[in-house]
Formats: C-alpha cells, sequence, structure tokens
C-alpha cells in the first residue's frame, strides 16, 4: 500500500529527515510515536503528499501502486482527494457550515453529484452516531462530535489511507477513547489503511505495529 525509500527532507540548513525507509500493507494500523521534533508531522505531511520530500535520484514514494514522484501537482492533487483522507488533532471544520456540509466538502472538490454526497454523508454521520446533528454547525457540538464529523469528512471520497496526526490530541478522555476504538471498527468494516502519528500511548500501543523516530529516522 504504502512504500517509501530514501525520504530526505530538508527545510533550509535543517535536515529533517534522514533517508526515511518504510513499508506499511494494506488494512495495517501503524502509529509512529517519538519525541517533538523528530519528524513525525513531516513524514506525514509527505507520505500524505501534503508536502514533497527532496528530489533526490533514489528515493521513491509508491501509495496504492502510483509512483507519487513522477506525478505533476494537480495529478497529485487529484490522487490525494480520491485515495486519501486526513484528520488532524483541530477538526479544522469551516464555522459557518453545518456538520453535513462540512462532511460533503472532499465529495464536491472531486465532482459527486449533491444528491449522492449528502446521501453518502448522512449515512456516515449517522454511522458515526450523529444522525441528530447532521444541521448543526461546529460551535453547537462538542469537541468529540466534531472530531468525528473530521472523522466522516475523511471518510466521504472512500479513500483507500487514513493519515492522522494527534487525532485526540485535543479531546478529553472518554472520547478520545471512543476516537481510538472508532479506527479500529472503520479499518474492520471499510479495510482502510491507517497511519497515525500520535504522543498517547494507549492508541499507539493498539496499533498493529508502532514505528518510533528519533532525530529524522525511524528506529523500530
Amino acid at each position: 500500500m504504502i512504500k517509501a525509500i530514501n525520504i530526505h527532507k530538508h527545510y533550509g540548513d535543517l535536515h529533517v529527515l534522514k533517508g526515511v525507509d518504510l513499508e506499511i500493507k494494506k488494512g495495517e494500523i501503524v502509529s509512529i510515536v517519538g519525541p517533538s521534533g523528530a519528524g513525525k508531522t513531516t513524514l506525514l505531511q509527505i507520505l500524505g503528499t501534503l508536502d514533497h520530500a527532496d528530489l533526490k535520484a533514489d528515493a521513491e514514494l509508491h501509495i496504492n501502486n502510483n509512483e507519487i514522484h513522477k506525478l505533476n501537482a494537480k495529478a497529485i492533487a487529484k490522487f490525494r482527494n480520491k485515495h486519501i483522507g486526513f484528520i488532524f488533532q483541530f477538526h479544522q471544520l469551516l464555522p459557518e457550515f453545518t456538520a453535513l456540509e462540512n462532511v460533503c466538502i472532499p465529495a464536491f472538490i472531486n465532482k459527486t453529484p449533491r444528491n449522492e454526497a449528502e446521501s453518502r454523508a448522512k449515512e456516515l454521520l449517522e454511522y458515526l452516531g450523529l444522525a441528530n446533528r447532521i444541521d448543526h454547525k461546529p460551535n453547537s457540538l462538542s469537541g468529540g462530535e466534531q472530531q468525528r464529523v473530521a472523522v466522516a469528512r475523511a471518510l466521504i471520497n472512500n479513500p483507500d489511507i487514513i493519515f492522522a496526526d494527534e487525532p485526540s490530541g485535543n479531546l478529553d478522555t472518554e472520547s478520545a477513547d471512543q476516537l481510538h476504538h472508532l479506527f479500529f471498527k472503520l479499518r474492520n468494516e471499510f479495510k482502510q489503511t491507517f497511519v497515525i502519528v500520535t504522543h498517547n500511548q494507549d492508541l499507539a500501543n493498539m496499533a498493529d505495529r508502532k514505528l518510533t523516530m528519533v532525530d529524522g529516522n525511524i528506529n523500530g
């Protein structure tokens, strides 16, 4: 599903990623842990095609049998919208839109017809226990509800991979625990691959595999 070879990333003189090699199988839940500044979020952003690695002749990034380095910016954006979902620590919901409208946005970008997008969004929100919150705007939702709306948004285009960056970092203990178990339920029912950067050791230890980043590389 994901194969990265010799991934480097510099920001000016700062060498953030130092030759990362990584392989993740379809349907696997992988957690990435490590101290702040180790390069976890940078790696996640590169794997998720939100950022790009340094151009090196022997560097490769394959996602779902696509060699990302060979795609132009427009093709990468289209690939990302169709195949990848994102969940962040802060839900990034648009405050002027309802839960339903927020979930539909990636589908509209994908040119999905409105009735089809709204039907799918309602199904996801109902599945996530938010059937009675569809018309509510983010400021009238709890933190846990807002994050579940963000999960529905990540799922709307039936992506192959979900990248999550500290997804429960802004939640109380009960909501965080519910979210963690939801990831595994989603994997079992929808067969998505999850790559999760987290400082939450409970979540990290639940994963099929836990990788530790130290000083720009993966130690295990």
